[in-house]
């Protein structure tokens, strides 16, 4: 969801904040509203609609050397803005609320990990995470960073049109050939290498999804920031603790899958509202 200037009223924050300080076992669910303070823009507008082309389908990038070709051509100029995003006040003001013992669990569909840089530790990764590369013959992994550094060798002077940063620590280029762009294979065994992020196409690893489905049923409310829930993982997650009759309260602007589903809704930017929540809760 699209965060704006917005403020909660202040019975929408009182209500949030008894609910919190009320529950024993609080879960939180972050989306893409709650990295756009960082810089790292977000998928969809206020309606739910994509603001950009869908993203990489995974049977599209394992079968295509052209879609391997587009996704690291633009990822070679996005990545360095991504990897600059520092965690803003929301990320904080989480990170804080989990040590005060407000939250038992923080579940992201964010592949940044700027929860886990503001404090936020124990963060489960539903998505993954862009900052690591894995290849999928041998299972090898390496950093993002050191990949760039092979991406930049293999195409000296890549410098597309101008670019706008995409969602994904990617960049939209509009008008780039990307014909003489050349991918880099795995160093050990010659496979395909792909961030390691659960693309649109993709099963969550079933380590992942059990941690996260845990979280959810031990909880007695849940906390969605910054999400639209259209991404059928976490809509689900939040569903189902629905349907257990578990409140369901969500910080963001525009409208989300699960809105018949919430018992509260804070229309607000994701950072002032966190940050207005702790300080109600002597944070």
């Amino acid at each position: 969801m699209t965060p704006a200037a917005a403020t909660p009223t202040a019975g929408s924050l009182d209500a949030l904040a008894d609910l919190v300080a009320t529950s024993r076992s609080l879960v939180v669910l972050t989306g893409a509203g709650c990295s756009t303070g960082s810089g790292i823009p977000d998928y969809r507008d206020e309606h739910g609609a994509w603001k950009h082309a869908r993203p990489v389908l995974l049977p599209d990038f394992l079968r295509d050397p052209q879609v391997r070709q587009r996704y690291w051509g633009r990822s070679i100029v996005g990545w360095p803005r991504f990897a600059a995003a520092a965690p803003n006040a929301g990320h904080r003001a989480l990170a804080a609320l989990g040590h005060a013992g407000h939250v038992s669990a923080l579940v992201t569909q964010n592949v940044d990990r700027l929860h886990q840089r503001a404090g936020s530790d124990a963060a489960i990764d539903l998505h993954g995470r862009l900052d690591r590369v894995e290849c999928l013959g041998c299972r090898a992994e390496l950093s993002r960073a050191d990949l760039q550094l092979r991406l930049e060798s293999l195409n000296p002077g890549w410098e597309p049109p101008a670019a706008a940063p995409g969602p994904d620590g990617d960049a939209q280029l509009a008008g780039a050939d990307f014909g003489r762009f050349q991918v880099p294979a795995c160093s050990q065994c010659g496979g395909i290498l792909k961030p390691a992020v659960v693309f649109f196409g993709e099963s969550i690893p079933a380590a992942t999804r059990r941690a996260a489905t845990a979280a959810f049923a031990r909880a007695d409310a849940v906390l969605v920031v910054g999400s639209s829930l259209m991404v059928y993982s976490g809509y689900a997650l939040v569903r189902d603790a629905a349907r257990r009759n578990v409140p369901v309260a969500c910080i963001g602007l525009g409208r989300t899958r699960a809105d018949d589903l919430l018992s509260l809704l804070v229309a607000a930017d994701c950072a002032g509202a966190l940050t207005a929540l702790a300080t109600r809760l002597g944070v």
